[in-house]
Order: structure tokens, then C-alpha cells, then sequence
């Protein structure tokens, strides 16, 4: 079997380089992805007649070539897809607690829609109406 993950959704913070002492770039950034929100079996619609959406958070690493592209193009509020694995850590932490985590390491990142810029090219808060 393997391990295949594709999410399409919003870049929710300006992804962040480093490097390692080694020289690996990796770039992080957290991606949101929504579906509609259900209660007894049925799509939840709100007082405007909406579907109501969950949303759920990813966090999302890429490496080298890809780190570099994505620490260079993509922002907060773009839409993009993501291919790659999921990758679990285990570790304990200071108080002797085992902690469990997950994220998502990037094969490609395909980008769905760019974020909207002000005149002088600087990034607005509203994003292109591409649903999900």
C-alpha cells in the first residue's frame, strides 16, 4: 500500500523558511480545507441559507526545491493543491508525556488561484471565490 495525500484549500500564515546545519531548506506553512458541516446524517444550512463548512488545519512541509519555490510564491490566502504522504512523530516531551503529531510532507504544490494584490502589488485579504 501507500501513502498518498492530496488536499486542496488556503494557505492560513506565509510559509516560513530555515535552513539546517546540513544546508536542507525546509518550508512550513498551515493549509485549511473545508467540507460541509452535517448533524443527523444532513447538510447543516445557516440562517442565510448557506451550507455551514467544518474546517480543518494541516500543517504542510516541503524541502529543498520545493521549499525554495513555495517560500518564494505562495502567501497567506492562496489556493493551492497539495500531493504528497502523511508523516506521524512521536516523542516525549519534558513532563515524561508521550505527544503524537502529524503533517503532511510535500511532494508538489500546484497553485489553484493567487491572492489578490492591492495597485502598488501588495496582497489584499480577500482571496479569488474559488469554492472547495
Amino acid at each position: 500500500m501507500t501513502n498518498i495525500v492530496f488536499l486542496a484549500g488556503n494557505i492560513g500564515n506565509d510559509p516560513e523558511m530555515v535552513n539546517t546545519r546540513g544546508g536542507t531548506k525546509i518550508t512550513d506553512f498551515r493549509l485549511a480545507t473545508s467540507r460541509p458541516k452535517r448533524a443527523d446524517g444532513k447538510v447543516v444550512k445557516g440562517e442565510n441559507g448557506y451550507t455551514e463548512q467544518d474546517t480543518e488545519w494541516h500543517r504542510i512541509k516541503c524541502f529543498n526545491g520545493l521549499a525554495e519555490t513555495v517560500q518564494k510564491h505562495c502567501a497567506k490566502g492562496m489556493k493551492v493543491a497539495v500531493r504528497g504522504r502523511i508523516h506521524y512523530t512521536r516523542w516525549t516531551d519534558d513532563d515524561d508525556i508521550e505527544r503524537f503529531s502529524s503533517e503532511i510532507i510535500a511532494d508538489a504544490i500546484d497553485f489553484l488561484a493567487w491572492p489578490k494584490r492591492d495597485g502598488a502589488g501588495n496582497q489584499t485579504e480577500d482571496t479569488d471565490d474559488i469554492p472547495f
